[in-house]
């Protein structure tokens, strides 16, 4: 197996948080190392009690959304930097002819090949919770009325059958149509006259019998009864949540209105070592996730209010129904800090929301220690032999530390090797979190090291001297070499083999340097062949670690893939595209597409990507 595998396992393996792995049991992991959770296990392929998809909107946002998009429309911000297409699993000829158990199935144990890994942070029924309501993102009000509708009309006395969670956890959408038009077993075909449009309705509906019972909606509260203050810090009529108009209130609409009101508040944790200037401005953001199958989550509102003299601030007479979530937020010295989320419960009436802490700032990159430098080296390239180095941070001061990359992007802590090919950088993104600036990016102080990744290319030759020097000091140094490799140079210790199940690395360590100065080695010799291409690597966990069996951190950005090798990423993706079986198929995404996009229920970007590779798939079928 080419180590090009190994790095994009290893950038699946921590793409997300909720990643953890077993180590190998030969793997000697460094001091201090906490032994990850192990791979989740796979229970029974049906969840123990009804699928609660109130919770699963809110997991929804913080695990898939990132890749998936808010609308399971494959265009969320970290899929777009995968040299593979995410899954569009919101679009309905995607969704309807999935298993709910094969969808659990893969967020349980990942799909490596679409770089999609294990969430080993969910609990079981988490899991089942978060898949069902990935379910409902291709559904509509219209559709789902239309479905209850048709069901209680044609054959309600059915919902027996399809309440039966073990039975509709092996069901698709496409599967209950055909047991809706042609009957099965104790169902008549009860559906046998409907069009495909209401049998899906119908399908649709079926799925939310199993859902359990969406949280008590509180007493309908009149909007003329809950007088709004306009004053700086409460919501008024002014206030418009993002991305909609201001709706009129007719006697009807306060009828049907149902809302709770209270007060979030928080403080600001201030680090700076001066008083907070008075004019100091907080934003609470908020977050929806009904129990509507038809709406995904979404935020709907943003208000501000100013800072009190001792870092207490509140916002009162704000709508928080149960489920709901907020975030405050906060510029200061040209930074953007934010608090965790915080989720409103039931029957809360006041919400307090995490420390928003604030730092003074500095341009000194004394304060900076790398805690440990990890050089790979990939030389199936026939031309240039790629060089990346992970690098561990520190910060180990009281100050958010600005890092000015200037017009070049150049991070100014951290050198390529001498006379290499400087590609670019990226951030692990289970460090700690970089914050973007107008001119680069700040470091706060944070117990969680900040991981970085950077890429170089050198040109291939039998020897490859390498020289890499230390902007900063550097406490220790490791190389790790395909097998069949050997390193030679003054300060380098041969560490031996290291494996990994059917993979091996040549590793080295060297002793660490002071700012200012180089490690010189020489690398020679040429990757053995004699590893395993072909292992199923889903099934392999102890694989999965890869070169995290060292406590590193890790991602691989797609455009670097497509640098190092876009005809290799250009065949992965065509290979995995096995979305289709026809032509009718394809043609028929194509139209569920356009309806999406006319409707406005998807962005001209999306829209644009997405058609463009079902018209690619469409060629591919002829």
């Amino acid at each position: 197996m080419k180590l090009r595998h190994l790095i994009i396992i290893t950038a699946v393996a921590i793409l997300l948080t909720a990643c953890n792995f077993t180590l190998a049991a030969d793997v000697t992991p460094p001091p201090g190392y906490a032994t990850p959770t192990p791979m989740p296990t796979l229970g029974p392929l049906y969840p123990a009690s009804n699928p609660d998809i109130h919770s699963g909107a809110i997991i929804y946002m913080e695990k898939c959304a990132p890749c998936h998009g808010d609308a399971g429309l494959g265009d969320g911000p970290q899929g777009k930097e995968l040299p593979v297409t995410v899954a569009a699993i919101g679009l309905p000829e995607v969704a309807s002819k999935a298993l709910p158990s094969a969808w659990y199935t893969q967020v349980t144990q990942g799909n490596l090949e679409r770089f999609m890994p294990p969430f080993s942070s969910l609990n079981d029924q988490e899991r089942w919770n978060v898949v069902y309501y990935a379910f409902t993102l291709h559904i509509s009000s219209e559709q789902a009325d239309l479905g209850q509708s048709l069901f209680n009309e044609k054959c309600a006395d059915c919902a027996k059958y399809f309440s039966d969670i073990e039975k509709m956890s092996a069901l698709s959408e496409n599967d209950l149509v055909q047991i809706i038009k042609n009957g099965s077993g104790e169902v008549p075909a009860f559906g046998k006259d409907f069009s495909d449009e209401e049998a899906l309705a119908v399908a649709a509906y079926l799925r939310t019998l199993i859902f359990a019972a969406p949280p008590a909606q509180p007493t309908p509260v009149s909007v003329t009864e809950t007088p709004v203050s306009a004053e700086a810090g409460t919501p008024s009529a002014e206030i418009t949540p993002d991305g909609t108009e201001q709706a009129q209130a007719t006697p009807e609409a306060d009828s049907a209105f149902t809302s709770t009101f209270g007060n979030v508040s928080g403080t600001v944790d201030n680090q700076t070592g001066a008083a907070l200037p008075s004019n100091l401005t907080v934003k609470l953001r908020s977050f929806e996730h009904g129990g509507d199958p038809s709406t995904g989550p979404q935020e709907i509102a943003s208000f501000d209010t100013t800072v009190n003299a001792d870092g207490s601030y509140a916002f009162t007479d704000v709508e928080i129904p149960e489920g709901q979530i907020y975030v405050a937020e906060m510029e200061f010295d040209g930074i953007s800090y934010q608090t965790d989320f915080a989720v409103v419960e039931a029957g809360m009436t006041e919400l307090v929301l995490p420390p928003l802490t604030i730092y003074a700032t500095t341009d000194d990159l004394s304060e900076l220690k790398i805690d440990s430098a990890q050089m790979y080296f990939d030389v199936a390239n026939t031309d240039a032999a790629q060089i990346f180095t992970v690098y561990s941070i520190t910060n180990t001061g009281n100050k958010t530390i600005i890092i000015n990359m200037g017009a070049d992007q150049v991070v100014p802590f951290i050198a390529f090797p001498e006379g290499a090919e400087g590609l670019g950088y990226e951030a692990a993104q289970n460090s700690a979190a970089f914050m973007p600036t107008a001119d680069g990016f700040a470091m706060p102080p944070s117990e969680l090291p900040y991981g970085l990744i950077s890429f170089a290319s050198v040109p291939k030759a039998k020897e490859i001297t390498v020289i890499q020097p230390a902007l900063l000091t550097i406490e220790s140094i490791s190389l790790f070499l395909p097998e069949g490799m050997d390193a030679d140079g003054k300060t380098l210790t041969d560490e031996g083999l290291q494996n990994l199940e059917t993979m091996s690395f040549h590793v080295y360590s060297a002793t660490g340097l002071q700012k200012g100065e180089s490690v010189e080695f020489t690398i020679s010799g040429e990757p053995s062949t004699s590893t395993t291409a072909n292992a199923d690597l889903t099934q392999n966990q102890t694989l999965l670690i890869g070169v995290g069996a060292f406590g590193i951190v890790l991602i691989i950005a797609g455009a670097w893939l497509y640098i190092r090798d876009r005809k290799k990423a250009e065949e992965e993706l065509e290979e995995g595209d096995d979305e289709f079986e026809d032509t009718e198929s394809v043609m028929d995404a194509i139209i569920a597409l356009d309806d999406l996009h006319r409707s406005g229920k998807m962005s001209d970007e999306a829209y644009k990507q997405r058609r463009n590779e079902l018209k690619n798939a469409l060629k591919r079928q002829k």
